[in-house]
């Protein structure tokens, strides 16, 4: 039985993590100098509720240990797992991955490590599909190949201002008074690239959920917020994306703290990726 790691980089909603019985290692996130684990004693809402009041808290992050991966590779062992495939933030962007590889060596049972060279919900996207391809017969080596090219397939589509648009509500009105636009935006190869102007929550829905159904078909999309308080455009991009065709999965996840220390408050967007054919 293959059994399943990831970081807590990977912002991993707990619906996955629960469907696929994945053990998920925490970095630890320090505020103010005071130090946590992320998704244990710090979670997105806690760590959001930091920023309250226009206050701008000096947050870090730092790998886990590699005991913790150790630990998190016994407990897979003890559910059953004979082998393990452990798929993480990229080397180039944490310590994580040497932190695993590591920890692997002190492994009960092999594990087959996936540096993904990416980050965040991409992360998440890279197991899920090769959880799928296990669940169709993968070996580990073939799951591994699976999370590397999902790796590289992974698309995104972004606001960092969700609050603006959320305090601003629905589409303006034609006696509104003309406001600041707000750019959605995408990550591509490390650069960003412009998507659309925006002035309200529905208009930024319609520039994401359009650049996410121009990926084409059988997808698997996850859906975020970093502020609980922008729920509204939480739910209007789920709204344009849960019966599209081209929407094999949606699932929603909360920018945390590893992901919300680059990107601050406000953050929103969406990353998907196509499902291999079975």
């Amino acid at each position: 039985m293959i059994g399943f790691c990831v970081d807590s980089n990977a912002q991993m909603p707990a619906q996955l993590v629960e469907r696929y019985g994945v053990e998920v290692v925490p970095l630890t996130v320090t505020v103010d100098g005071e130090a946590f684990l992320e998704g244990v004693d710090l979670d997105a809402d806690a760590f959001w509720a930091r920023f309250g009041g226009g206050a701008s808290p000096i947050v870090g992050t730092a790998a886990p240990s590699p005991g913790r991966f150790v630990a998190a590779y016994e407990t897979l062992a003890t559910r059953g797992a004979t082998e393990i495939l452990s798929v993480h933030i990229g080397s180039s962007i944490s310590g994580t991955f040497d932190a695993a590889r590591v920890g692997s060596r002190s492994s009960p049972v092999p594990v087959r490590l996936v540096d993904t060279g990416t980050a965040s919900f991409a992360v998440t996207c890279s197991l899920w599909e090769a959880a799928e391809a296990v669940k169709r017969g993968a070996d580990l080596d073939q799951a591994a190949h699976v999370a590397e090219a999902v790796a590289a397939s992974t698309d995104n589509v972004f606001v960092v201002r969700a609050l603006d648009l959320a305090a601003k509500g629905g589409r303006l009105g034609v006696t509104s008074a003309p406001a600041e636009a707000i750019p959605v935006i995408r990550l591509v190869d490390g650069s960003v690239q412009p998507v659309a102007e925006v002035c309200t929550t529905d208009e930024a829905a319609d520039a994401m959920a359009s650049a996410v159904l121009a990926g084409g078909s059988r997808l698997r999309v996850g859906i975020s917020i970093a502020d609980a308080a922008a729920a509204s455009l939480w739910q209007a991009l789920e709204d344009r994306l849960r019966d599209a065709e081209e929407v094999t999965e949606l699932v929603r996840y909360r920018v945390g703290p590893s992901v919300g220390v680059h990107t601050g408050p406000g953050t929103a967007g969406a990353m998907w990726y196509p499902a291999l054919e079975q």
